[in-house]
């Protein structure tokens, strides 16, 4: 029975490393995929994470970021919780989100993400992937960037 078992781990397709550009991609579509791939095994690096867009009116979605940064620890804040400024750490957070983090599946999921701000000199060569029914469908001034947000937020670049 263990041959079986080894036999059927060998036909599976070999975890491979995705690279998603982000760039014109809605967040929560985006999110969603990259979940699914990491739970499946595979490494996936998003990149130029600071061009992912969050729908809705600009206004509304700033204020509200702000009130989530308002949530602090009763005894002292650097007891946490922590928010994310940052646009490769907030797309991290949301992939977070939809994964099962208190598993040991989740948790062995989210090591093998990557966000990066921009595109490394590494990864520079390698083909980059998008989602079609991530990509936004209306004009750009529709939406607000994962980097306005953070500048917005207290981002330093």
């Amino acid at each position: 029975m263990a041959k079986q078992v080894s036999e059927v781990k060998s036909k599976n397709t070999a975890p491979q490393t995705i690279i998603v550009d982000g760039s014109n991609m809605i967040a929560g579509r985006l999110c969603s995929h990259v979940a699914k791939l990491l739970i499946k095994g595979n490494r996936v690096s998003i990149v130029n994470s600071e061009n992912i867009m969050l729908s809705g009116d600009r206004d509304a979605i700033i204020e509200q970021y702000r009130k989530f940064l308002e949530i602090a620890s009763i005894n002292n804040p650097r007891f946490g919780p922590f928010h994310p400024r940052r646009p490769d750490t907030i797309i991290s957070r949301m992939v977070r989100g939809m994964l099962p983090k208190n598993k040991p599946s989740g948790k062995t999921s989210l090591k093998r993400l990557r966000a990066y701000l921009g595109v490394p000199n590494e990864l520079r060569s390698k083909k980059t992937t998008q989602f079609e029914d991530a990509k936004i469908r209306r004009p750009s001034p529709y939406y607000t960037t994962l980097g306005e947000l953070g500048r917005m937020v207290g981002w330093h670049e």
